[in-house]
């Protein structure tokens, strides 16, 4: 790395982030003393009880806004005004903490108290404001990123969901510390989306996102529809690291990180059948509404490639009637009514007791359900398998954030690094990355986006 390469990002003004369902809600806003309002049209044989309940404020709220409506009720195609329970006081909060390397900052948009809600260690550290300004005019290339997360800076108190996204953040980071070199410099924008549609509607509606070369992040599905749309309007590659739903077949600007239901079950087929003589599969018998989309997927491929399998009521397993459902020489496959770990775990003591009978039994499990620690031998697919390099990265990440990472699996933080590297690859030309704790090969599917086909099946 060369000691004159800086991060650049900027700190981009963040909106008011509701905190009510209504924000989902298709009318027209309004400001009135402060205070955000829907200005809405009043429909045919609806009265002032059913309005509060459709928009959950009380009556008293809605006549406070529409005083006239004491007098003489609520009339048909007049326009009201409904509280959001917002106020529209918006300001820059706590956005995630940069690494402790040097960096370029917009000055403007520099807000020093940021990094004290963040990261602790930071919070006695200040950036020395002659070192911020380059002394020599920076001639390279600026490529610029935008990061979209739901961080819930606007709240008090922060979920655990909110920690990740930090932690992704903060990966990401590394990797385009990593990337930056003589010719190139990076310029990373960090939007705090929380679950708002309107957030992310606003930045496709603003010219906030027109030098943007990629986009990485966007949550839940309304988001990602949104920004979609104004990435393939702008031939604009959007990276998504969680969402595995996309239909990428009609979002040709998408690339989905998630490996999909089919993906997995394929994979899973693959490697039962490179066993199919030494292996005996047992599903358990429920209505078929009942079973969890990846579950139904998997049964489905198994027909398709011909592998013979049982169905067993879910009580015979859990009872003497169990030894007719299993092979007593061959290992037993057992795949359960739910990808749930809750509504699957009554079942595994007893799993564990016919295994210790002198059963082999080998759990169809969940990369999720790691952390339960099953005594039983588990398979199952996932895109997270360990790579080399972790020992210099931890390294890197305890020199710039100061603090040793709390190892959990699959670590957040290595995947914002991973995907930040994959899409500076991609902007470079390159199809196919191999991380930390993944291996990324983007394939189109239909003409359309682009999906992670790396899909690993790990066995123990």
């Amino acid at each position: 790395m060369k000691n004159k390469a800086f991060i650049i990002f900027a700190l981009c003004s963040l909106f008011f982030v509701p905190t009510m369902a209504q924000e989902l809600l298709n009318y027209p806003l309004d400001t009135i003393n402060g205070e955000e309002v829907y200005k809405y049209q009043v429909e045919k044989s609806i009265g002032l009880y059913r309005i509060g309940v459709n928009f959950n404020v009380s009556q008293g709220d809605i006549i406070r806004l529409n005083p006239q409506l004491r007098e003489r009720g609520v009339h048909f195609a007049e326009t009201l005004l409904i509280p959001t329970g917002r106020k529209v006081e918006e300001k820059i909060q706590n956005t995630p903490s940069t690494p402790n390397t040097p960096i370029e900052v917009v000055r403007d948009t520099l807000i020093p108290e940021v990094r004290d809600s963040v990261v602790p260690e930071y919070r006695d550290t200040e950036i020395p404001v002659d070192t911020i300004i380059q002394e020599e005019p920076d001639t390279r290339r600026v490529i610029e990123l935008a990061l979209m997360l739901p961080f819930e800076s606007q709240q008090t108190k922060r979920s655990g969901n909110a920690e990740r996204m930090l932690e992704f953040y903060q990966g990401a980071l590394l990797a385009l510390h990593n990337r930056q070199n003589d010719s190139t410099l990076y310029r990373l924008r960090v939007y705090d989306t929380e679950r708002s549609e309107r957030r992310v509607q606003a930045l496709c509606d603003s010219t906030e996102l027109d030098s943007v070369r990629a986009i990485l992040g966007l949550v839940y599905p309304i988001q990602i529809e949104r920004m979609s749309l104004w990435c393939a309007a702008h031939k604009i590659p959007l990276f998504v690291p969680f969402s595995d739903d996309i239909d990428l077949g009609t979002h040709p600007y998408v690339m989905q990180f998630n490996a999909n239901a089919k993906q997995e079950a394929d994979s899973l087929c693959a490697w039962l059948e490179t066993r199919r003589e030494d292996i005996h599969i047992v599903t358990t018998e429920v209505k078929e509404s009942d079973l969890a989309a990846p579950i139904r997927t998997l049964r489905k491929q198994l027909k398709v490639r011909d592998l013979a399998y049982t169905s067993v009521p879910l009580h015979d397993l859990l009872n003497d009637s169990a030894a007719y459902a299993l092979d007593t020489e061959k290992e037993n496959i057992i795949i359960l009514h739910s990808d749930r770990y809750q509504q699957v775990r009554m079942i595994l003591p007893h799993l564990i007791t016919l295994r210790k009978a002198g059963y082999k039994i080998r759990l169809v499990s969940q990369y999720a359900w790691q952390k339960e620690h099953i005594d039983l031998p588990q398979v199952f697919t996932s895109m997270f398998t360990p790579n080399e390099g972790r020992e210099a990265y931890d390294a890197l990440w305890q020199e710039s954030y100061k603090n040793s990472h709390i190892s959990e699996s699959p670590r957040y933080d290595l995947l914002g690094y991973d995907l930040m590297q994959t899409v500076v690859g991609w902007l470079k030309g390159e199809q196919a990355h191999k991380g930390l704790q993944s291996t990324i090969e983007w394939k189109q599917i239909q003409q359309g986006g682009y999906q992670n086909a790396c899909v690993g099946v790990i066995a123990y």
